[in-house]
């Protein structure tokens, strides 16, 4: 097979090893097959165009046709020109396809059908990945950056599944080892005779060169090496350094914070099953209990996380960074001094069946105590669990502040800052109009943001018609909000949702909080919050307030005394609450062994225990072991990374520095002689007796080259080897010639019959070396120093030595071969 055809073949296979990350995605395993079917063609079309042979460009171009072509008659092909040519109808039924493939992604939990939809995503995104992996490493004959998609393919995976298993990602860097491998022995193969060193048992100079004729040892099985040496760091560093957990192994800190330290980042949740899921539960099961000495209870609403992603179809929570949590948390965003407040204590406890990775906390908390792994996210103000930590049986305090606004403030509040309307009022093209300008007619009238949202949230509770109903399914797709309006009814989900997006499209930035409502209060002093407590309620900013709650869900929650319309003189000011229904009361009772099974009462786990004060916990003043830990990983990487420098420094002084031997004798008349070794311009430059020590500086000086991108071609003589040096290393004046004396020393040592002493070989590899640093620029100069080429030498002379123990020990070596064949002589045989 030719090295372009095993290209396109490994090409093919890391393509499909690194897709094979996408199967836990999906419930079935046969879109792989297709995708493998027609990726097969796909690199088949690139392997023909490059035999015609075509441009390259136009070589991608084939094979991006092709690939339409294959995709249009899979998916498209009832609305294609003869079942194969796309038209007007088949590019419309592509993005059908993708916009119910996009509903479904947001709709199911993995693993997913695998709808039309989704199939047409998953097998376009392989056709994509693996026309840039093959366009990269077989057209443009360049392996090493076609690690990009095929790393932008596995992140792909790795984030819709929560961490991919470590066999997927063991599976994606082999197929990519596969194809640098590849590739390396398909360059090596167009040098022609490749210098690897004499056999493992020949003698060698100290220069490097063989004492006789022999093969190449072949650099494959050295690749190999390195390869699996690679991949074993890849796979150990991360779960041994503590500063460098997470990464691409899903494995290694599976919390959505990354490492100890700050920074890191959050995935985006979708909450909308949990909530769904909690508030159909046929048993009102206890999930937090807290005690409070808040002046008011209906205020207390325990907020989970805030989804501010609104892109037409769903909200979720967008990508943030986290940190470690402050002692004391930063002041809420858009609150003013004038606003009045007042801080609050809360001791919550967690039953142990209650296992998510945010933490339930009053809005806006300042201060939190509680054990275990948790970080903060400071614009959406919640803590998230890190490594697997969850809310399971977990007990801490925090102290929040009950923010008091009045209706003048809200009504006076002052534009937002621009950056804060630019995120918050997004709302996409695919957003229904009938969206906008039913928020429009019900807010008619209203002179501010404040008069709207309260005109908004009336119409949802009291004036729409609404009807509150759990059973209906939440629903996604671009006019799902335009259903809710028309059909009125829905539950938390439908009314936080629209009137989030409803607000938006007034100008008014908005996002969802997803959380619980206060629960109900027992008779020991503590209030206990159940599944069905589960609520989402729109937040809406007021600059000067900050993030200010809204309730649009009749017979739901608490409207704040803020959102209510201002009431005529003499009129009572706080309206009766909604009767509680029968079933909202958590059953916590532990003779429900209904609610409570019987395995689990016995463990304890029928609900929160009896929450208690939490005292923050004392900050570490030794830090000593932490630093000293970061501070050895610094220095071994930093190690790691100097390795080639450190190695080429010691070698190029060994070569050089042997050569001195005693000083130079120049001509007694002066004068040029024969070899050309002596002149009035050598006087007082060292000379060389050994002609291995001769070998050895013409190797540094082959290696010089290779540093600054010169390979070495040893199928060449030495003074065709000088010129080459000269030609492509642009040389001049002193440093060419220094060249061509050096050329001129080693065809002594291979060729005289008596090789008569040379001086300056020293001095003449280094102002060689000099001359090709001038010539060079920025680029190939700091390769040549920090990660030169010919420190793969000590790769070859382990490998070597390693070949050289391993046949040392051999049996065959040890005569073990013989005693063995002869145990297995039968008895009459051996005598």
């Amino acid at each position: 097979m030719s090295g372009r055809g095993r290209l396109a073949l490994c090409a093919f296979a890391a393509t499909l090893m690194t897709a094979a990350s996408l199967l836990p995605l999906v419930d079935s395993a046969g879109w792989l097959v297709q995708a493998a079917f027609l990726l097969a063609i796909q690199c088949g079309v690139g392997a023909l165009a490059l035999r015609v042979p075509l441009a390259r460009p136009l070589t991608v171009a084939a094979q991006a046709l092709a690939a339409l072509l294959l995709l249009t008659v899979v998916f498209a092909h009832e609305q294609a020109l003869l079942w194969v040519l796309p038209g007007p109808e088949a590019f419309e039924q592509f993005s059908r396809l993708l916009t119910t493939g996009a509903d479904d992604v947001g709709r199911y939990a993995s693993p997913a059908p695998a709808t039309d939809g989704i199939k047409l995503m998953l097998i376009g995104g392989v056709l994509l990945i693996g026309l840039a992996v093959d366009a990269l490493a077989v057209t443009y004959r360049s392996a090493a950056p076609a690690g990009l998609p095929l790393l932008a393919l596995y992140s792909v995976a790795a984030g819709l599944s929560g961490g991919a298993s470590w066999i997927w990602f063991l599976l994606a860097a082999c197929g990519y080892l596969v194809l640098l491998l590849a590739e390396g022995r398909d360059r090596l193969s167009q040098w022609g005779r490749v210098f690897g060193g004499a056999p493992p048992g020949q003698a060698r100079t100290p220069g490097g060169f063989a004492g006789g004729s022999g093969q190449a040892t072949a650099p494959v099985r050295t690749g190999r090496r390195i390869g699996a040496l690679a991949l074993g760091v890849a796979l150990a560093v991360p779960a041994a350094l503590p500063a460098l957990n997470g990464g691409l192994l899903g494995g290694v800190g599976n919390g959505p914070g990354s490492g100890p330290g700050g920074g890191g980042t959050i995935d985006a949740v979708n909450p909308l099953v949990a909530l769904d899921d909690s508030l159909k539960q046929s048993e009102n099961r206890e999930v937090l209990r807290y005690r409070t000495n808040a002046p008011a209870l209906k205020d207390m609403y325990l907020r989970i996380v805030a989804l501010d992603k609104f892109n037409g179809t769903a909200w979720s929570s967008s990508q943030r960074s986290v940190g470690n949590v402050p002692e004391r948390l930063p002041e809420p965003p858009g609150l003013s001094p004038a606003v009045a407040v007042t801080e609050v204590r809360t001791n919550l406890s967690a039953a142990k069946t209650y296992r998510q990775s945010w933490l339930p906390l009053p809005y806006p908390a300042t201060k939190v105590a509680i054990d275990g792994n948790w970080r903060f996210e400071p614009v959406g103000r919640g803590l998230v669990g890190d490594r697997k930590q969850t809310t399971s049986g977990v007990q801490y305090s925090a102290n929040s502040l009950v923010v008091r606004p009045t209706q003048d403030q809200l009504v006076d509040a002052p534009p937002a800052s621009a950056a804060l309307r630019r995120e918050f009022t997004q709302v996409p093209d695919a957003l229904p109009d009938d969206v906008r300008q039913t928020a429009q007619k019900v807010t008619k009238g209203a002179t501010n943001d404040w008069e709207r949202a309260v005109a908004l949230q009336d119409w949802f509770a009291e004036d729409g018609g609404f009807v509150y109903d759990t059973k209906v399914q939440s629903g996604t797709g671009a006019r799902a909000i335009s259903r809710f309006l028309k059909q009125k009814e829905g539950f938390c989900v439908h009314f936080s949702f629209s009137m989030a997006a409803m607000a938006r499209t007034l100008g008014i930035p908005a996002r969802v909080a997803v959380g619980f409502v206060p629960g109900t209060p027992q008779s020991d002093g503590t209030v206990s919050v159940g599944l069905r407590d589960a609520h989402a309620w729109p937040e809406l900013y007021f600059e000067g307030v900050g993030w200010t709650r809204f309730e649009p869900t009749p017979s739901r929650g608490n409207v704040p005394d803020y959102a209510r319309p201002q009431a005529p003189s003499g009129s009572p000011s706080d309206p009766a609450q909604p009767e509680e229904q029968e079933s909202s009361a958590p059953s916590v009772a532990p003779t429900d062994r209904g609610a409570c099974p019987e395995p689990e009462r016995r463990l304890g786990e029928c609900g929160a225990a009896t929450p208690r004060d939490i005292e923050p916990p004392k900050a570490d003043d030794s830090m000593l072991g932490t630093v000293l830990t970061v501070g050895l990983s610094v220095v071994g990487a930093a190690l790691v990374l100097l390795l080639p420098l450190l190695w080429r420094l010691r070698t190029r002084a060994r070569r050089l520095s042997a050569s001195v031997r005693r000083p130079a004798k120049p001509a007694a008349d002066d004068e040029v002689s024969a070899e050309g070794f002596a002149t009035p311009a050598t006087a007082g430059r060292t000379d060389v007796d050994d002609p291995g020590r001769t070998l050895a500086i013409w190797q540094e000086v082959n290696d010089t080259a290779w540093d600054f991108g010169i390979t070495p071609d040893e199928s060449q003589t030495p003074r065709k080897a000088a010129a080459r040096i000269v030609r492509l290393g642009k040389l001049e004046d002193e440093p060419a010639a220094a060249v061509h004396r050096m050329a001129r020393a080693v065809e002594q040592v291979l060729y005289a019959p008596s090789p008569l002493p040379v001086t300056g070989l020293a001095e003449d590899a280094r102002g060689i070396r000099e001359g090709l640093r001038e010539a060079a620029d920025f680029r190939t100069r700091t390769r040549a120093l920090l990660l030169p080429p010919s420190s793969v030498r000590v790769v070859w002379a382990l490998s070597e030595r390693w070949a050289t123990l391993t046949d040392r020990w051999s049996p065959r070596r040890l005569g073990l071969d013989r005693w063995t064949a002869r145990l297995r002589l039968p008895s009459r045989q051996r005598g």
